[in-house]
């Protein structure tokens, strides 16, 4: 299977590492980022397949990093965790092919769930 790469951004240590230690025991290669700002850095230094971005984020929120992130690499994927119940998608994302079954509810109760969503977004033609 060809190297995944996936960059999780999120403010909250614990779900930042327990979802990238979760990805890397499927032989993902991942890198974490605390806020929005850090991981334009980061994708703007190196190649990434998958973005698993918290909309609650210090500094830039991630629903606004998403479309900065999509002009720094286009075939980008994009995954959003958030513990907001009642959050719709702008129109923005939904253009970037961000669509509502993309969006998990934080906390999830099964991990596996990340890495098969992972798995499909992969496969849809971007």
């Amino acid at each position: 299977m060809e190297d995944r790469r996936v960059l999780i951004v999120d403010d909250e240590a614990s779900i930042r590492e327990s979802l990238a230690e979760f990805l890397r025991d499927f032989d993902m290669t991942v890198e974490t980022a605390e806020t929005g700002e850090d991981a334009l850095k980061i994708l703007g230094r190196q190649p990434f397949d998958v973005v698993v971005a918290d909309l609650r984020l210090p500094g830039i929120a991630g629903d606004a990093m998403i479309p900065r992130a999509h002009q720094l690499q286009r075939g980008l994927r994009f995954l959003i965790h958030t513990g907001s119940i009642d959050y719709r998608l702008s129109n923005d994302l939904l253009e970037l092919g961000v669509s509502p079954e993309h969006v998990m509810l934080k906390p999830l109760s099964d991990l596996s769930i990340l890495v098969d969503k992972i798995e499909a977004l992969l496969q849809e033609a971007p």
